[in-house]
């Protein structure tokens, strides 16, 4: 892959337009991101903790935010390294990280509710509907099925960005191909993945990263940047994007680390636990901490922590070059660095105490009935919409009621698949308490 097409600053669905002599188009893309309705909402979303009183656990907006603040660093030295190495010009150093912040910020704005426990919810939900319903849900083109059944929030994300906020149908954000390249994880649609899953294995084929919807705009971006393309036809998919490494370390690095500050700060882990571990991440600095309440120390050792992990993922990124730009790569860079054995003992604590805490347990119960409830009670909607041929002006006195009520968006809805997008698009574009309000209403409790 070639850098002077994967920085390419030109704009999905407004290939004419030439950005300002004094703003980047990539710090425009940030700013188009950080101001968007999708991205306010993730203040109200979860990340770790589901629907937590403290002020000082993380919600997906400010983890959102300080994953692109960790990912402008680590793009920030790996772009110095290749500046010195000549494989970029020099202006294209902060391009770089500019980049890697937009595409950073924007790497959950797809997450539906209650984090991957409501992506578990939605698929859940469709898989029970499609294997009882006889109404439209079973006209989908069962190639589709698997896209719902295991609805993912970066797919989501893909179409947000590319389709449904701003100019809608028409470029969505239109972000830069470069950003939209940074920001795609799973280069594959489900259908693609299904088929080849058995035979390719590749860090970029985990999950489906693109509805079949959205493909024909990912086609574009891929071919303007250059990305490796393998299979044809309904087997295609795409080698990542080099920056999808750096997004993805930031995002590592955030929520390793300050999961293990959050479970402090909330009485899951004790602070020797923590303290130790933090502290084999910084480098067993020899700091005096005398006057420092147990939170401040905690929070000197996380900083530091992830200063030495930015380290260790820059020497995975530059040790694992030359297979990145081929696109053959098939790690992450924080398994790859040498803070990879410490990364490892940080997702076995969080996975046996942080993530089967009984708090968050109950919370992700509640949150899947919570979600079922919002789209049982919003199908009829689209029920009817069917049953009228989709005509928005013959629905049935209750659906009109449903409608007005919640706002729903019924907008060019023409096929079952477009009716079952405005579903998720709908459920999943909600906030934690968004979502239990409209349950409560629907259930009439």
């Amino acid at each position: 892959m070639d850098w002077d097409k994967l920085l390419s600053s030109e704009r999905l669905g407004d290939k004419n337009y030439q950005p300002g002599f004094r703003r980047s188009i990539f710090v425009q893309d940030h700013d188009r991101i950080v101001f968007s309705a999708p991205f306010r909402r993730l203040a109200n979303k979860t990340q770790v903790q589901p629907l937590y009183e403290h002020d000082h656990v993380h919600h997906r907006l400010i983890h959102s935010i300080e994953v692109g603040s960790v990912g402008r660093s680590l793009a920030m030295k790996i772009g110095h390294w290749l500046e010195e190495q000549q494989h970029i010009a020099p202006e294209d150093v902060s391009s770089l990280a500019n980049i890697v912040q937009a595409a950073s910020v924007a790497h959950d704005i797809g997450n539906p509710p209650f984090g991957h426990s409501g992506e578990e919810a939605m698929g859940s939900w469709f898989a029970e509907h499609f294997e009882k319903t006889n109404g439209y849900l079973a006209d989908l083109d069962p190639a589709l099925r698997s896209e719902f059944t295991r609805f993912e929030g970066n797919a989501q994300g893909f179409r947000i960005v590319t389709r449904l906020e701003m100019y809608r149908n028409m470029g969505g954000m239109r972000l830069s191909k470069a950003t939209l390249g940074a920001f795609t994880k799973y280069p594959v649609t489900a259908h693609a993945l299904d088929q080849i899953r058995p035979k390719a294995a590749y860090v970029g084929l985990k999950k489906f990263g693109v509805f079949s919807a959205e493909l024909s705009l990912f086609e574009e971006v891929a071919n303007s940047l250059g990305l490796v393309s393998e299979g044809s036809g309904s087997e295609r998919w795409w080698r990542r994007h080099p920056l999808v490494f750096v997004v993805e370390a930031a995002d590592d690095i955030c929520y390793n680390i300050v999961d293990l500050e959050d479970a402090f700060t909330t009485g899951e882990l004790p602070f020797d636990t923590v303290r130790k571990l933090l502290h084999e991440v910084a480098g067993k600095p020899n700091r005096d901490v005398t006057g420092y309440s147990q939170a401040e120390h905690i929070a000197l050792l996380r900083a530091l922590g992830i200063g030495k992990a930015i380290d260790s993922c820059v020497t995975a990124f530059i040790d694992n070059y030359d297979a990145i730009m081929a696109g053959t790569f098939s790690q992450s860079l924080t398994e790859a660095g040498p803070l990879a054995p410490l990364f490892q003992k940080i997702r076995k604590l969080s996975r046996d105490q942080i993530f089967t805490a009984r708090r968050k347990t109950e919370l992700e119960l509640s949150g899947r009935r919570t979600i079922g409830n919002v789209m049982s009670g919003i199908l009829p909607v689209y029920e009817d919409l069917a049953r009228v041929k989709w005509d928005a002006n013959k629905l049935s006195d209750h659906s009109r009621q449903l409608q007005r009520a919640l706002d729903l968006d019924l907008r060019e809805i023409t096929s079952p698949s477009q009716a079952l997008h405005a579903l998720a698009d709908f459920t999943s574009g909600m906030t934690d308490r968004y979502a239990l309000r409209i349950s409560r209403m629907l259930s009439g409790t």
